[in-house]
């Protein structure tokens, strides 16, 4: 049904209407179309981003709709105000009479666009490990001869001299002025970093530029010059721009210094603070070493005050004093028992003297022994006129016997002495 042949008595239903709306815009293929994002909705969760592409020039918008993943490729480089170019497909939404893109591509325009090329390359690197903190190299603390990579009579160079000098007057400079922008800027800046990172008395490389449009800092984000840094062994120093600015060199370098003169200030260090550290150590040293040595005193003083140093002798005299009562302790005990060993054998002996047969003799006794040596204990144990030999208290002499086998009253026989008998001690 077309338009003539509707009339007042004879009218199509709204929904009818919608719907032929959307059968001709489904006939319609897929078109690019240029405009700037005015309205962004990315919902956390959904799938879907919604945005609004507007014609400045004739204040016309259309509303666009794209997966998440396509808005994603580029969502680092655009947001709201950027223009874009969208390569969309026309789509009716039947219950409320809505038309808007369906988005299978967005790209960046100009600036935009360059951007999302420095972001892939970006990407690239990164994977490749290239910017990954181990592999950064810690700057040397003092360096004695720095590299500096500049514009010859630049702002940047002028920064970086006189700072450096300023804080540390003996740093001294080796410097290679080249094109900082251009078509010549990225292999002269290679040359100059290759050079010094050659020389052996420089210590660290500052690549240094003021700043400048993204276009004028696009040397400074070259994958010829980040892998050349890469390689370097010398630490490098990046000060390319201002702060807002970070070209992939910046991600490369060892250090990144958000401006010229603030590479000088991480790269030297000030005279006048590393004094006054000094002087602030030197205190706290001798702070230590004084307070060792006041605790060190007082443990000597009380160690001293003990008695056995305070009066070492004393000791000494009392050890004497106790040897001198061990000694004299000693020698009355030994006294005491040699004279009850003394009375012991002066009491013994008197017993065994007592006991002794020399004893009995001296009383007057005599011991009768035979020829044979035998003792004479009975009278009929001799025969008269045998001979007999008498002990007697002084000597000994030979007897004979007169009679035998009577008793007498004292229990002994008769016997007479035998002239020529000898007498001597007792045997």
């Amino acid at each position: 049904m077309t338009a003539t042949q509707t009339s007042a008595e004879a009218p199509i239903p709204v929904g009818e209407v919608s719907r032929l709306i959307g059968g001709w815009i489904d006939r319609l293929g897929a078109v690019w179309v240029e405009g700037q994002i005015t309205q962004l909705s990315r919902r956390p969760g959904f799938g879907v981003v919604f945005l609004t592409l507007r014609d400045p020039a004739r204040d016309v918008s259309l509303r666009v709709t794209c997966f998440r993943g396509v808005f994603d490729r580029v969502a680092d480089v655009i947001g709201e105000g950027a223009r874009v170019v969208v390569l969309g497909k026309p789509e009716w939404y039947a219950p409320r009479g809505e038309l808007s893109l369906r988005a299978s591509e967005i790209r960046a325009v100009g600036v935009g666009e360059l951007l999302l090329r420095l972001e892939r390359l970006r990407v690239a690197l990164a994977g490749e490990g290239l910017f990954a903190a181990e592999r950064k190299r810690p700057l040397p603390f003092l360096p004695g001869n720095i590299g500096l990579v500049t514009g010859r009579a630049s702002a940047a160079e002028r920064d970086v001299l006189e700072n450096a000098r300023l804080r540390w007057p003996a740093v001294r400079f080796t410097v290679r002025n080249v094109a900082v922008q251009g078509v010549q800027a990225v292999s002269q800046v290679i040359e100059a970093v290759r050079e010094l990172d050659a020389d052996p008395g420089v210590e660290v490389i500052i690549v240094a530029r003021g700043g400048g449009s993204v276009e004028d800092l696009l040397p400074f984000s070259d994958e010829r010059l980040v892998r050349a840094v890469a390689d370097c062994r010398t630490p490098v120093v990046s000060a390319i721009g201002h702060e807002p600015d970070t070209p992939l060199l910046d991600l490369v370098a060892d250090l990144r210094a958000s401006t010229p003169t603030d590479a000088a200030k991480r790269t030297v260090p000030d005279v006048g603070e590393e004094l006054s550290r000094i002087g602030e150590l030197r205190r706290r040293a001798r702070w230590s070493v004084e307070a060792l040595l006041g605790r060190e005193e007082r443990g000597l003083a009380g160690v001293c005050s003990r008695p056995v140093l305070a009066e070492p002798r004393r000791m000494v005299d009392e050890r004497a004093a106790e040897l001198t009562s061990l000694v004299e302790r000693s020698r009355r005990t030994l006294g005491h028992r040699l004279e009850a060993a003394s009375a012991d054998l002066a009491h013994t002996r008197a017993r065994v003297v007592a006991l002794s047969p020399a004893a009995t003799l001296r009383r007057g006794y005599a011991v009768l022994r035979r020829a044979d040596g035998g003792v004479v204990r009975a009278a009929d144990e001799v025969a008269p006129g045998e001979p007999l030999r008498a002990r007697v208290a002084d000597g000994e002499f030979g007897v004979r016997v007169l009679d035998a086998g009577e008793g007498h009253e004292d229990g002994v026989g008769r016997s007479e002495g035998v002239p020529g008998g000898t007498s001597g001690g007792i045997g």
